[in-house]
């Protein structure tokens, strides 16, 4: 019979696990973000929702107060959360800043998007592919 390590009533906190990467990059620009705009202790919120140029498309706050069904990663003291639907579409993605001469963002390399936008911030699932939809870029 299993156990379980943690109890029911609180979220998990999973330590850097292949789920989710965060680069060396993306965790000193979350933490300049907190910083900046003084929320000590929140979590950096990584969300999909509808929309976009190619069907779904990303987004990420700063999350002050995390849900208890959120799955939580931790990277050193930088907290991300997702909530589980937007978990389904995430689960391997690596979270990268860049900062050039075209100016600075953060970067998601997600292997579940068989397509993306050109400009990096929509993307389409191999589901999504089979049904069909637009690829226009914003």
């Amino acid at each position: 019979m299993a156990t379980l390590d943690f109890p029911l009533t609180e979220t998990k906190v999973v330590e850097q696990t292949p789920g989710i990467t965060l680069t060396d990059g993306a965790i000193r620009r979350v933490r300049a973000l907190i910083q900046e705009k003084q929320v000590p202790g929140a979590a950096l919120r990584v969300y999909v929702s509808g929309g976009g140029c190619s069907g779904m498309q990303y987004g990420m706050g700063l999350e002050p107060d995390p849900r208890a069904t959120d799955i939580r990663y931790k990277f050193d003291d930088v907290q991300v959360v997702i909530d589980p639907n937007s978990m389904e579409y995430l689960s391997g993605m690596t979270i990268d800043y860049v900062d050039d001469l075209m100016g600075g963002g953060f970067k998601i390399d997600n292997p579940q998007a068989v397509s993306s936008c050109g400009c990096g911030h929509s993307f389409k699932t191999e589901e999504a592919s089979q049904a069909g939809s637009a690829d226009s870029c914003c």
